[in-house]
């Protein structure tokens, strides 16, 4: 089952908050909560308040084993734009623009992970496998050596000037 939780409307511009949400995301819901609670960074205290806010609602509805949920979901979308004007020199303006976010987390029990299938030669029956020749291709062909004929004596080295 997935637990969620959101807050939106953030007072926080979305950039500032998805440098975190990319760090919790597909982490247990532990190891996000420590990872979170030691950043001083604004965005940082509101996901944490979200993150927790989900914990706590899976422990609300029962969940059988609250510490063993992963971040399954974590977004942050933009939400709507104040907009404000800064007043400057001859009579112009200068728009200021007031960024808002909504943060959504959700919880949810870790994948199973399925055990692979073998076959009875040992090999894994999942895994990819070359395919047979068609007949239409050419021979590999091996690659020309450098060495010389095993009857002919080896080439003499030129002199080296001494020096």
């Amino acid at each position: 089952m997935d637990y969620k939780a959101k807050h939106r409307f953030a007072d926080v511009g979305p950039r500032k908050i998805r440098l975190f949400a990319n760090l919790i995301r597909g982490k247990n819901v532990d190891e996000a909560l420590q990872l979170l609670r030691f950043y001083p960074n604004r965005g940082a205290k509101l996901l944490l308040a979200v993150v927790e806010s989900a914990y706590g609602n899976a422990d609300h509805l029962e969940c059988p084993d609250p510490d063993g949920l992963v971040v399954s979901e974590c977004r942050v979308d933009g939400a709507p734009t104040f907009k404000r004007i800064q007043p400057r020199a001859r009579g112009t303006a200068f728009q200021i623009k007031r960024r808002m976010a909504h943060i959504i987390v959700t919880l949810s029990e870790p994948p199973e992970e399925a055990p692979e299938l073998t076959t009875d030669e040992g090999a894994i029956a999942n895994a990819p496998v070359a395919p047979a020749p068609t007949g239409s291709e050419p021979a590999p062909v091996a690659p020309p050596t450098a060495e010389a004929p095993a009857g002919t004596p080896p080439a003499p080295t030129p002199p080296t000037s001494g020096a």
